[in-house]
């Protein structure tokens, strides 16, 4: 069954549009990169259904140094109005991403990506979650999957999706399988649900997963033209009874969405 992205997040829309603020979300963008582009352009839409002053500071990649970077988000950051700041990523090669995220106070960190949040958020202290912390307990919850009683494998093991989840899951599940892109996969076979997140397209096909388990998948990467998926949706003919969300218009959706939730948490 195709996990419907577009309709949680609308549900998610639903009841954070009555929040309001004056306070401005900044985007920090490098380069001209065409996919971190057409993010940025489904932000600043739901801002503007949000009703969000959604502000992008935009630099070309011929001119941008660690320091620069750092320095320019330090001074858009520290103004009073400002809400919130994300750094959109990837970064043009020869950039430090945790080094210029990590000038994002710990307050206004929308991702939850700087080291300040992410010790807060580690220790159970941090007012929001990371985006893709939030989007996993949000699916699971529209799917009423009973979480303390679940074996979850997390497949890819990243700082944006696979770190972060494992670490909320201890105490919040069952069992934990955390498995890079190497590992042996064997083990899908025990897990309730599944989390992708290697950008490795069709790396997990239904055929390797138990009856009925469900599937997020925050894999994103291009196969024979297409946009695929860390999970392989035209597999699902082997094993029908798996829920999934599909690429596009399954975890996407739904981030873009928490990301101003928490923005709106931030800014009260």
């Amino acid at each position: 069954m195709k996990i419907d992205g577009k309709a949680i997040a609308e549900k998610i829309i639903e009841r954070i549009k009555t929040r309001k603020t004056k306070k401005f979300l900044a985007v920090f963008f490098v380069g001209h990169d065409a996919s971190s582009k057409s993010f940025i352009n489904q932000k600043e839409k739901l801002a503007k259904a949000l009703g969000v002053d959604f502000r992008v500071y935009h630099f070309p990649e011929e001119k941008v140094t660690n320091d620069f970077l750092r320095a320019e988000i330090r001074k858009i950051v520290d103004h009073s109005t400002c809400g919130g700041a994300l750094l959109q990523l990837p970064l043009p090669s020869g950039l430090n991403a945790q080094y210029a995220m990590n000038v994002i106070p710990r307050e206004k960190d929308v991702d939850v990506l700087g080291e300040r949040a992410l010790g807060a958020f580690y220790a159970g202290r941090n007012p929001v979650l990371p985006t893709a912390v939030g989007v996993f307990e949000e699916i699971v919850r529209v799917r009423n999957a009973d979480l303390k009683k679940a074996i979850v494998a997390v497949v890819g093991i990243g700082p944006l999706v696979g770190k972060p989840i494992s670490t909320w899951l201890r105490g919040n599940a069952a069992e934990i399988y955390a498995l890079d892109k190497g590992s042996d996969l064997g083990v899908l076979k025990r897990a309730d649900i599944v989390v992708c997140g290697t950008g490795v397209p069709k790396l997990v096909s239904a055929g390797m997963l138990k009856e009925r388990a469900l599937v997020i998948d925050f894999g994103y990467g291009m196969i024979d033209g297409k946009v695929s998926g860390d999970f392989d949706a035209e597999s699902v003919l082997e094993n029908p009874e798996i829920s999934y969300t599909p690429t596009p218009g399954g975890t996407g959706p739904v981030l873009v969405a928490k990301l101003f939730e928490n923005f709106l948490q931030l800014a009260k």
